[in-house]
Formats: structure tokens, C-alpha cells, sequence
């Protein structure tokens, strides 16, 4: 059994809150949680009436009531909080995403590289979705040939004013540092970069409050290349209703779709490579076939993330993510809101401390919102998209 001490008690520890007692995770107990909020430490000695209730997770990891800690905070604290869990001799589970930038991230990672006795993971709860782990199977396996084009439009998280209000940290530079990019859209860039590899090159508009009253970007859209010539394209937001989530990878071979939680194969009788350059009609296509596409069905989702920490812990078995991957998504994330910033073409890694430079000067300025006790129930926000 592992005791878990979970610090941050907003709506995402609700929800991992709710898994656990209910015996979702049988591996797991709860045995400290810490929030600098005196209601939802009330919430949490009414959840979990034995475990230890601190008022600062760096008090919790000091005190060491626990084997592993979740941290579910605002996202400057991840890296922090992360290294001193590690220090202490503590096992780590992160939520999305790794951190606010790559540099930060950095020194998380140097920290867990300095105890490999230690489990770090990431909370990339989408990598148990069997659409997307069938998907990665297919594009290991070459079914789709040379990679072509990628493009996904993720718009069907729609936000209203009151959910940036919820929280003074939310929505601002010095708060959360980003808006859908960094909130809503670590899995979709996590996905990405885990399917597709990372781009070589972005090219974002990244529209800061066109939607919202909020300081951060609530629509990007975004074009990348890859390093074999692949291109793509990344639109998300939080302003569209109704919205979508549609992926499509095209390859030399066929087309992978996956459509409100559908996953087609479009199989060509023929490399399209092949095809074009062979003694055919002008205007012929190869032909393609729709390929049925069997999934084990099983979707885990947070629990099954926890459950794969645990297991990890305990017996050495795979992780889902383990948290040094976090960086990779954060880095595309990264750049998108560079390119944004300068409106230049921006190559993969980027340069981290110029991305630092701009990001603080925008922190500098970022407005200061009244404090609020909303924690929002996050039952039923974790859908085909999340």
C-alpha cells in the first residue's frame, strides 16, 4: 500500500479524492493533504478524517506522513514543490503540466535524476484512452508509411467568464502563466509530440482575451513543420460552441481519424509515394480501404495513472508517463507562445531564455485579481477530450 499525500485541493484533487475512496486505486491511501486554504482543508479532514492536514505543501514534504506526493497546484509550483518532494525522499506524481517553462522543468528533471530510486510521474491520463494507444501502435508499426500531415482542432472545452473568474491565479501571466495552451491543451500537445514527434518548427497566432475578459490566449492556431517535411496544424480555444476534437495524421500509406471518440484507418492499396511516380493516369488516385480497427476498450483515465504509479512503486511495473516526458509537450507549448509573442518562425528547442525573458516581462504587468474560495466540481469535465 503506498501512502499518498496529496497537496493542492481544488477541483482536480476532488476528483482524484473521489477515485481513491472509492476504491478505484486499492493501492493507494490517503494519508496527508495540504492546501493554504482553511475550507478545503475543512473539505479534507471531511474526506479523509486520519490523514495529516498541513497548510503548505512544502510542510507536508518536510514532515514526510506519506511514501509519494500528488501535486494538484497552480502550475509555477509543480517544478518546486516536485524537487523538494525528491530531496525528502519522497515519490512524485505531477499534474499537467510539467511547469510553466522549460528551464523550470529542467531543474525538476535534474532533481529526479539525482534519486533514480525515486518514481516520478505525470499525470497524461489521455495515454489511457485505448483510441489514442491504438493509434500509437499503428503509427509504430509503420501502417501509415512516411507521415505527411498532421492537423487537429481541439475546441470543445468552451469556458464561460465565471470559470476564469473562479480562481485569481487563473488566467493571468504571473498566475498560471498562459491560458488554453497551458490549461486545457498539455494532453492534445502531449499526444502530439507522443504520436507524431515534435515539429522542427511553429509558426502561432496565439490571441490573447479575444474571447474573454482574461490577459492570456483563449484561440491559437498554429502551423508546424517536421523534420521530414510533414506539416501540420494545432487550432485550439475556448471560446467556440459547439466545438470539436478531430485529429487526422495522413501518411504515405493512409489516414488515421479520430472523430467524436471514433478511430478510422484509411489503408491505400498502394504507397502514395510509390503510386505518383509509377506509370498511372493523371488523375487516378490509389485506391484505399476502410480498415476496421479493434481497440482493447479500456480507458482508465486518472485512476489508471495512479494505479501505474503505484504499481511502479511497488513491483517496478511501466508507468503511464513517466515525468521527464513533460517537457517535450511543454516545449511545443513553449514555442507556440513564442512565436506568438515575436511573430517570427520559432525552431524546436527553442531558445529558453529568451522565452523566459518575455514570459517574465509579462508577469511584470499582469493584472492582480481578487482572491476566491471557489474549488469547482470537475465531475463530468473529462470527457472524449480530456
Amino acid at each position: 500500500m503506498i501512502r499518498l499525500g496529496i497537496i493542492g485541493c481544488g477541483g482536480i484533487a476532488m476528483l482524484h479524492a473521489e477515485n481513491i475512496l472509492s476504491g478505484k486505486c486499492p493501492e493507494i491511501e490517503v494519508t496527508a493533504v495540504a492546501d493554504r486554504r482553511e475550507n478545503r482543508r475543512d473539505w479534507a479532514r471531511g474526506k479523509f478524517p486520519d490523514a495529516a492536514v498541513f497548510s503548505e505543501g512544502s510542510e507536508l514534504i518536510a514532515a514526510r506522513p506519506c511514501d509519494a506526493v500528488l501535486i494538484a497546484t497552480p502550475h509555477y509550483q509543480h517544478p518546486t514543490l516536485a524537487a523538494e518532494a525528491f530531496e525528502h525522499g519522497l515519490h512524485v506524481m505531477s499534474e499537467k503540466p510539467a511547469g510553466v517553462y522549460t528551464l523550470q522543468v529542467r531543474e525538476m528533471i535534474a532533481a529526479a535524476d539525482r534519486h533514480p530510486e525515486l518514481t516520478f510521474g505525470l499525470m497524461y491520463n489521455q495515454r489511457t484512452n485505448c483510441i489514442y494507444r491504438r493509434a500509437k501502435e499503428l503509427l509504430d508499426a509503420g501502417e501509415l508509411g512516411t507521415m505527411k500531415r498532421v492537423n487537429w482542432i481541439i475546441t470543445d472545452w468552451y469556458r464561460a467568464q465565471s470559470y476564469y473568474d473562479a480562481g485569481a491565479w487563473r488566467a493571468t501571466w504571473d498566475g498560471e502563466g498562459g491560458g488554453v495552451l497551458l490549461n486545457q491543451c498539455p494532453h492534445q500537445l502531449d499526444l502530439l509530440q507522443w504520436l507524431c514527434g515534435l515539429p522542427a518548427k511553429v509558426r502561432a497566432f496565439t490571441h490573447e482575451g479575444k474571447w474573454h475578459d482574461i490577459e492570456v490566449e483563449d484561440d491559437v492556431t498554429a502551423y508546424m513543420e517536421f523534420e521530414n517535411g510533414a506539416t501540420g496544424v494545432f487550432i485550439a480555444s475556448t471560446g467556440d460552441a459547439p466545438g470539436e476534437n478531430r485529429l487526422e495524421i495522413v501518411g504515405s500509406r493512409g489516414r488515421l481519424l479520430i472523430d467524436n471518440g471514433q478511430l478510422t484507418f484509411e489503408r491505400n492499396a498502394v504507397d502514395e509515394r510509390e503510386w505518383c511516380f509509377g506509370k498511372v493516369p493523371p488523375f487516378a488516385a490509389p485506391e484505399a480501404e476502410i480498415v476496421p480497427v479493434e481497440t482493447d476498450g479500456r480507458n482508465g483515465q486518472h485512476a489508471a495513472v495512479l494505479n501505474a504509479f503505484a504499481a511502479h512503486i511497488l513491483r517496478g511495473e511501466p508507468l503511464v508517463a513517466d515525468g521527464r516526458e513533460g517537457i517535450r509537450g511543454l516545449m511545443l507549448s513553449n514555442a507556440m507562445h513564442l512565436s506568438g509573442w515575436t511573430g517570427e518562425t520559432v525552431t524546436l528547442p527553442i531558445d529558453e531564455r529568451r522565452f523566459l525573458d518575455l514570459l517574465n516581462q509579462r508577469r511584470a504587468t499582469s493584472r492582480r485579481k481578487d482572491e476566491t474560495d471557489v474549488a469547482m466540481d470537475t465531475a463530468g469535465s473529462f470527457g472524449r477530450s480530456r
